[in-house]
This record gives C-alpha cells, sequence and structure tokens, in this order.
C-alpha cells in the first residue's frame, strides 16, 4: 500500500526536528562553592534548573540572532557546562573551551539575582556560540559582540552603560565596541551579524570594507566624529 505524500512528508519533518534537537548542547550546572556565601544564594535564589532553562533560551536567541538556521551554519557544542566556584582574578565571570565559570563572590553581590545572573549568560553563552576567526579576531571585538548580544535582549540595563562615542579604540572592547558596532548597523543593516558570520575561519579587518565600503579606520572616525569625540 503507497503511502500518502502527506504522511511521508511529516514523517521527514518530525525527523528533522527530532535530530536538531539532538545537536543543542547538554546543559550541565556544577556549584563547585556550595557552602560560599555567593554559592550558598546561587542554590537558594538561582539553581541548576533555572540556569539549564535559561542557558538554553539564551542559546536559542543567539542562533536566531545571528540568523544561524541550520546545523552548517551553527558552532556546534555538545555539552556547555556552567560551573560556579571561586575566580582568584576576580573575574565576574569567563569562559575557557565550551565552560563558562561563574564566580561566587560575584553571585554574591548581584541586586536581583535572576535578572542580574541571566543578564550576565547572555554575554558568556555568546563567547561559546559566536565565531572568532579561529583566535584571530581581536578579543575586544569578541567581547563587543557579546555585550552587543546583551543589549539586544530585555536584559539591558541602559543606566551606567557605555555612551555612543566613548572610548580611544574600535576594539577596546564591551560597551566601546557594542556601541560602534550599533552604529555600524545603522549603516548596514545586520552589519555585526555578518560581520560574526564571516569570522568562522579567520577574522580581517577588511571584512569593514567588504560589508561597509569603507576601510575600519574611516568608519572608526566618522563614529566618534559624529558623537564629538575625538
Amino acid at each position: 500500500m503507497a503511502r500518502s505524500p502527506h504522511i511521508f512528508l511529516s514523517s521527514l519533518l518530525l525527523a528533522a526536528s527530532i535530530l536538531e534537537g539532538t545537536l543543542a548542547a547538554k546543559i550541565i550546572v556544577t556549584n563547585n562553592a556550595s557552602t560560599s556565601p555567593g554559592g550558598i544564594r546561587f542554590d537558594r535564589e538561582i539553581g541548576a534548573p533555572f540556569t539549564i532553562a535559561t542557558v538554553k533560551s539564551i542559546n536559542d536567541f543567539i542562533w536566531k540572532l545571528f540568523r544561524q538556521n541550520s546545523d552548517a551554519e551553527r558552532k556546534h557544542v555538545p555539552v556547555l557546562n556552567v560551573v560556579v566556584k571561586h575566580l582568584d582574578d576576580g573575574a565576574l565571570a569567563e569562559t575557557g573551551g565550551d565552560n563558562i565559570y561563574v564566580n561566587d563572590w560575584g553571585i554574591r553581590s548581584f541586586g536581583n539575582a535572576r535578572f542580574d545572573f541571566t543578564a550576565l549568560m547572555y554575554h558568556e553563552t555568546t563567547h561559546i556560540f559566536q565565531w572568532s576567526g579561529r583566535g584571530t579576531a581581536p578579543g575586544g571585538l569578541t567581547e563587543g559582540i557579546a555585550d552587543y548580544v546583551v543589549m539586544k535582549s530585555k536584559y539591558f540595563v541602559a543606566e551606567g552603560y557605555t555612551k555612543p562615542g566613548e572610548g580611544s579604540r574600535w576594539d577596546e572592547g564591551y560597551g566601546v565596541t557594542a556601541r560602534f558596532l550599533e552604529y555600524c548597523d545603522g549603516l548596514r543593516a545586520g552589519f555585526t551579524v555578518d560581520l560574526n558570520n564571516k569570522m568562522r575561519e579567520v577574522y580581517r579587518d577588511e571584512y569593514f570594507r567588504d560589508l561597509l565600503g569603507k576601510p575600519l579606520e574611516q568608519v572608526w572616525k566618522e563614529y566618534k566624529a559624529k558623537y564629538g569625540r575625538s
């Protein structure tokens, strides 16, 4: 008996959906500072279930923002570890490989624990899934893209954040670079997304000319002039 083409198509779509689900990162949360004030607060006010759900949601947000609609376009991360621990360097959080390390001291200083933690996860999770030209992109650029993603989320707090035009270098990182990327988006819709996706294998300054028709140095100079900052 011949199968209905509608049933066959539905089976293919279901199989594709299941396959895509298996390629999403598995999130593992470990609290290695469970007896410290920050570690205790993590367990009480944030917790592993919330962290897993939040990071998965952020992962989907990043894929949509970066217009990475197929597995071939995405960075494959089989397992993503979120580890709460004491960081001797004083960083609020940092990444290494497919791991996010959150400083227990930082959790202790949060205002709204879940809100602040989620905003932090937007930044750090971006580092896991963004392209960096296999390490050839300036560190300030990857930090700026991570902040750019936070700015696109509903967890961005503008008060006290870097203002447009501030900074001394385009790749200064964080808010300075994120604001510059925001400006570049105004010159070409989707610039930052296109730049990230071009950096899969290698980073080159020439990508600015490719996308904007101007060399990077000129774009930065015009950006600073727009906001009256030298």
